[in-house]
């Protein structure tokens, strides 16, 4: 019987799941490889080796399904290059290349590689498991295109007549991952997805409230769709990740102390309960705190700039 074939997007605690998968030499899909003469370090910094393909964190529901869209040739973003003191980036994922690129030419050839990639990926795994990490979003006022980060924040210039903030529903995430799926199911049949819920708290809200209730609002309705989407389809699976890392039993344990970025102590015990034969409960609170170091590798994610920022 051939392996299965597995795919990894979305929020920055995915990454960690695609680390686990290539370690374990487990149909791990990597279509987007880093040129021989980079580093582990320099490939990580530009965004190789995290997901299956090179399109950084995609921390929106709405964001998977534009970019499924313009993988299959039905949407064009309007606004998809930006341009800072005369370079210029994929405004899709600016971050990727810090330095940006010389032509907008460059920007078209390489994304339109990324996007041939992203194609394959969906013809071809098996099971795609994708991280849920964010409904609050910058898009775009012509079109609504949805960004990773706010113009101006890594690349390009905020403009109030361009982009706009959303900050997505429950019925919206809702009924835009019931949209990506159906088209996910024609573009491959008998596919399965394993939904995760990030449990890296916001660094900054655009939606007037404190960040902690923002976080809140967006954990919750991130993890009430994912539930529900598992509960409605027998190919949609939820693994609880997010429960693992957030809940009492660790006393936020599995937490550095900026309380934002997941221990490796905390990472290494999800990957436990993930690879399991069968589900397992929590495991107690550590009788130690954890170490205070972070996860283990470079965590490349945009959202984490605003807190740096603001």
């Amino acid at each position: 019987m051939a392996r299965a074939q597995i795919a990894t997007a979305g929020s920055c605690f995915a990454q960690h799941i695609g680390r686990a998968l290539r370690k374990r030499n487990l149909g791990y899909l990597d279509l987007e490889p880093a040129p021989s003469f980079l580093t582990p370090d320099e490939a990580n910094r530009l965004g190789y080796e995290l997901y299956t393909c090179r399109y950084g964190n995609i921390y929106t529901v709405r964001q998977l399904l534009q970019l499924f869209q313009e993988a299959h040739g039905t949407r064009q973003p309007l606004d998809g290059i930006w341009t800072t003191k005369g370079r210029h980036f994929d405004a899709l994922r600016p971050g990727l290349q810090p330095d940006g690129f010389e032509t907008e030419d460059e920007v078209r050839v390489l994304r339109d590689a990324h996007l041939a990639a992203v194609r394959e990926m969906f013809a071809r795994a098996d099971i795609f498991v994708f991280t849920l990490g964010l409904t609050e979003a910058w898009e775009s006022l012509e079109d609504g295109t949805v960004y990773p980060s706010a113009p101006g924040v890594i690349a390009g210039d905020y403009d109030p007549k361009r982009y706009g903030f959303v900050n997505f529903r429950y019925p919206e995430v809702y009924r835009d991952f019931e949209t990506f799926l159906h088209l996910l199911r024609q573009c491959k049949p008998g596919v399965r997805v394993l939904l995760t819920v990030s449990p890296v708290p916001l660094a900054a809200t655009a939606s007037g409230d404190h960040v902690l209730v923002a976080t809140t609002q967006s954990k919750a309705t991130l993890r009430a769709v994912a539930g529900d989407l598992a509960a409605e389809h027998d190919d949609v699976f939820y693994f609880p990740s997010y429960e693992v890392i957030t809940g009492q039993p660790t006393r936020h344990g599995f937490y550095a102390p900026d309380l934002r970025n997941v221990v490796q102590a905390g990472v290494d015990t999800v990957m436990q309960h993930f690879f399991a034969p069968e589900p397992e409960i929590a495991p107690p609170a550590p009788s130690a705190p954890a170490p205070p170091d972070v996860a283990a590798g470079y965590e490349y994610c945009e959202e984490a700039l605003l807190g740096k920022l603001s």
